[in-house]
């Protein structure tokens, strides 16, 4: 039995920043002055879980926009709970379950993680409140 209490308080986390998280289908963005707008796309869904992208985006001098940082996390309603799956940026990119693994790196998610508690941290402190999105 996994006894980190990390993802319930992610769960909690999220839905400060997302309140309407489980009605969103497709996509949502927040716009706070002063800061980076804060996206958040559906990847996946079914009645109970959800797997979501949150991302900033930056224009790079070519005109195109970067995700930075980039995270995916799974959502589950039931049992209340969010973990980050991977991770990226303009420098990195990590995955909680290395690809072709069934077991999760328990290093590397355990990082992700943390920093995924502390954006919503920082997201909520900045403003940020998805609204329920398309």
């Amino acid at each position: 039995m996994n006894t980190d209490p990390r993802p319930a308080r992610i769960y909690e986390k999220l839905l400060r920043v997302a309140p309407e998280l489980r009605h969103t289908r497709e996509y949502a963005k927040s716009r706070v002055t002063g800061f980076m707008d804060l996206n958040l796309d559906v990847l996946e869904r079914s009645e109970s879980r959800m797997r979501i992208a949150l991302s900033h985006y930056f224009k790079h001098s070519s005109g195109d926009l970067i995700p930075d940082p980039d995270m995916e996390m799974v959502v589950d309603f039931d049992t209340r709970v969010a973990e980050a799956m991977n991770y990226s940026d303009t420098y990195i990119y990590e995955e909680a379950v290395p690809a072709g693994e069934a077991k999760p790196d328990d290093e590397v998610a355990r990082r992700l993680n943390e920093f995924l508690e502390i954006w919503l941290d920082n997201l909520f402190e900045q403003g940020h409140v998805l609204p329920r999105g398309r």
